[in-house]
């Protein structure tokens, strides 16, 4: 799915799977959490496209104007609760912000969750404040706690939105 004439949402392959984990890792890094309780420790991290291969999971990325890989984000199971996924991995490297790619891998990610899923919940940092204003605009709503088992007890912000069939 083309966003403009610089960027292109597909489904990650992969060929994708080393630049994916370099941009996560990247983004890890920038906000501080590259250490325990996030999703450096991840098994899955260098094979994104294994891991979100089955029927009510996803993986996409986006290539730039190069088409190298300049972000994704996927949806995952959230362990513990059957109807609620979990937006996940999702990171943008910083010199490719703030021109709405985000937003539309969020409407990608999400038109997907709610064929499969009634609640979709993501976790993240307090300093991630342009993530958490996209979320918010994305219909997302903040949650006191964590939910779920996601393995990263690290994260300090929470949130939730209700998935329309």
């Amino acid at each position: 799915m083309r966003i403009s004439d610089r960027y292109l949402v597909k489904q990650i392959d992969m060929v994708d799977n080393a630049a994916m984990a370099a941009v996560i890792r990247q983004g890890l890094i920038e906000f501080g959490a590259d250490r325990p309780g996030f999703a450096w420790q991840d098994p899955e991290l260098d094979d994104l496209h294994h891991a979100y291969r089955s029927e009510a999971v996803n993986y996409w990325v986006i290539n730039g104007p190069d088409r190298g890989v300049v972000g994704g984000g996927g949806i995952g199971v959230l362990g513990g609760l059957e109807q609620c996924c979990e937006l996940q991995k999702m990171h943008i490297l910083s010199a490719h912000r703030g021109f709405g790619i985000g937003a539309k891998l969020i409407d990608t990610a999400l038109n997907f969750a709610a064929i499969h899923y009634c609640w979709c919940y993501l976790e993240t940092l307090a300093g991630m404040t342009s993530a958490a204003t996209l979320y918010r605009r994305s219909g997302f709503t903040r949650l006191p706690q964590p939910i779920g088992q996601t393995g990263h007890n690290a994260c300090d912000h929470w949130y939730i939105k209700e998935l329309q069939k």
